[in-house]
């Protein structure tokens, strides 16, 4: 196998010729990882590639992970994992080196390519610039074949809006930048998905402006809309899923012996962790309760979370894990007293939206669930029937619902077997993945 991942080498059984790749999917995330959005592209790139085929994935990677690696789908399909690990230390720089080696990948297999998948303004950016993806692709009659693939845009979130919680350093000017970017790639797409109906109507809402804001500019024309003549993209909700096991699942060898309160996910500030911490010293009569954190990320981002715990005077009742693999995260749950999801009141949660997939796991394994109050949230819990709502960002509050969660177990059993019926009726990755490969078929029409 040659050593370029950009070369293909024909002598190598099962890898893709130019030409043979139908589909690709692209996205700035390190693949595969313990995180949510790991779980995220394994359901819809594997969606993708069987609904095309086989094809091609580009991702992050990095440490141990190849740079290429060849798989099969599950019909006997080929699909290449291409990883972009080159180490670049300033972020915009490292998306630019990113969008070079897709654009390089996709070049490969232009002609032949169908659909391009991407699930971020990093990974649409370069295809739409280069050529490569696009509405512009669009048939200029019914029946005819597209000149580029169709270009399907996954928005989980806006770099615009999260960006600033982790590089609050970034210029006004960059983050207009950044802006203008996610709507030229928002309006290129010949279909938009996104996991929730919040960030559906703000999505909405940002292309209904930039169409006002063109015609007020007597910049609009009508012979540059697509073929299709619709004046902007289909923006279609998928949620996240889950896939409820047929047994209960082990418990973890070393979780508590006494009742356990559990978090699971990333310790992002919008994920309210000061406020759990918080809310865990309001329950310190309860001297046997325990909080197990199951963390995706590595310990050095928690540092700071421990010292706040120590400070709060529960450091010593907290239990840390770290990058929990995925296969673990259902018996941390499963046996959890209740899971907490506290996400606070902020534009990254209200403004911009997302799809928590702590949430739908724990309901999946039968575990009641004591969330903020969030419109997100209440897409999928129904307070009082899934488990509890309460107002974000108060630790009282907080502490109040997971003591009577403790105090009246068998109501608290019996909200978390609804979430249980309620997941495996409506929020499964089978339902999901149905959904994607629908809007797959809808592309052209």
């Amino acid at each position: 196998m040659s050593d370029d991942p950009l070369t293909p080498d024909r002598a190598t059984p099962g890898r893709l010729a130019p030409g043979q790749a139908p589909a690709l999917y692209a996205a700035f995330d390190r693949y595969p990882s313990t995180k949510g959005a790991g779980v995220h592209i394994r359901e819809f790139a594997d969606t993708l590639f069987d609904h095309a085929g086989g094809g091609l994935l580009h991702v992050l990677g990095g440490d141990d992970l190849a740079p290429y690696q060849c798989d099969l789908t599950a019909a006997g399909d080929t699909v290449e994992i291409v990883r972009f690990g080159r180490p670049v230390a300033n972020l915009l720089d490292r998306v630019d080196a990113y969008g070079t080696s897709l654009t390089a990948v996709a070049r490969i297999h232009a002609p032949w390519l169908r659909i391009a998948h991407v699930r971020d303004p990093w990974s649409a950016a370069p295809l739409i610039h280069a050529g490569l993806a696009g509405r512009a692709s669009a048939p200029a009659r019914v029946g005819d074949a597209p000149r580029r693939p169709f270009l399907v845009y996954e928005v989980n979130g806006l770099p615009s809006v999260e960006l600033p919680y982790s590089y609050p350093q970034l210029g006004l000017s960059t983050l207009a930048k950044i802006q203008a970017l996610e709507l030229d790639c928002l309006a290129a797409a010949d279909a938009i998905i996104t996991p929730s109906q919040v960030l559906a109507d703000r999505l909405a809402d940002r292309l209904d402006n930039r169409a006002g804001d063109r015609v007020a500019d007597g910049l609009a024309d009508r012979r540059s809309e697509p073929a299709s003549g619709g004046s902007a993209p289909r923006i279609t909700v998928i949620r996240n899923g889950a896939r409820p096991p047929t047994v209960t699942p082990v418990r973890p060898p070393d979780a508590p012996t006494t009742p356990y309160v559990v978090y699971v996910g990333a310790l992002q500030p919008w994920q309210g962790i000061d406020t759990l911490l918080a809310a865990f010293a309001r329950l310190a009569d309860l001297r046997e309760l325990r909080l197990v954190i199951c963390s995706a990320t590595p310990a050095k981002r928690a540092r700071g979370w421990q010292r706040l715990a120590a400070r709060a005077g529960v450091g010593a009742q907290v239990d840390w894990h770290f990058k929990v693999p995925h296969r673990d995260v259902a018996g941390w749950l499963a046996h959890a007293a209740v899971s907490v999801a506290p996400l606070t009141d902020c534009s990254r949660n209200v403004d911009q939206g997302c799809c928590p997939l702590k949430v739908l796991e724990s309901m999946a394994v039968g575990t009641a669930v004591i969330a903020s109050d969030l419109p997100v949230t209440r897409e999928l819990v129904v307070d009082g029937d899934h488990g509890r709502l309460v107002p974000p960002d108060r630790p009282a509050e907080l502490a109040r619902a997971i003591r009577i969660a403790l105090e009246y177990p068998d109501q608290t059993r019996a909200q978390g077997a609804r979430a249980g019926a309620h997941v495996r009726d409506n929020l499964t990755w089978e339902r999901s993945r149905a959904a994607l490969t629908a809007v797959y078929e809808g592309l052209g029409a």
